[in-house]
């Protein structure tokens, strides 16, 4: 990974550089801003799977799964991210602070796509474009490659998937 951080026209610099020129328009950089915070430590999803759990009483359990699922996700990207330790991206001025150094895999991207997989088999529709648009909005901050946020949503796709047969066990409850 060190290697491509060192080469400021690789691909995935390149696309940091073009996304964050979105962000001079205040309308993109407040919803990038935004989203950004809604994600930070999955809270938007969390207080989505509590919700559902506390409206949907007949589906309470796989809600609590669901959510129990994209928490696990998260911190598991988080512990990849104090292995790795990828620096995030240096070459351009982000939008905001961030809670960590460490870029690799964006912790946004987990929770966004495992939250998308399993609110999504619940039949939430609006999930998948809240979380692309969560995924997005970290790269028009300037806060992480796009290996961080492909990486990211692999890894919330894996433990959604790992979790699935879990989650879907208790969708009678």
């Amino acid at each position: 990974m060190d290697d491509l951080d060192d080469h400021p026209d690789d691909l995935d610099h390149r696309i940091v550089s073009a996304l964050t020129a979105y962000a001079a328009d205040p309308r993109v950089a407040g919803a990038a801003r935004a989203l950004s915070f809604a994600g930070e430590h999955g809270a938007l999803w969390l207080a989505a799977g509590l919700t559902g759990a506390a409206v949907d009483g007949a589906r309470r359990g796989a809600w609590l799964r669901g959510t129990a699922l994209t928490a696990g996700a998260h911190l598991a990207g988080m512990g990849v991210k104090r292995v790795v330790r990828r620096p995030r991206p240096a070459h351009v001025r982000p939008l905001m602070r961030t809670a960590g150094r460490y870029s690799f895999p964006s912790a946004h991207a987990t929770s966004a796509t495992a939250a998308a997989l399993a609110f999504g088999a619940l039949g939430v529709r609006a999930v998948w474009p809240v979380a692309a648009a969560v995924c997005l909005s970290r790269l028009v901050s300037g806060v992480h490659y796009p290996s961080d946020v492909a990486a990211g949503a692999a890894l919330g796709a894996l433990t959604a998937t790992l979790g699935a047969d879990w989650m879907r066990g208790g969708a009678r409850d």
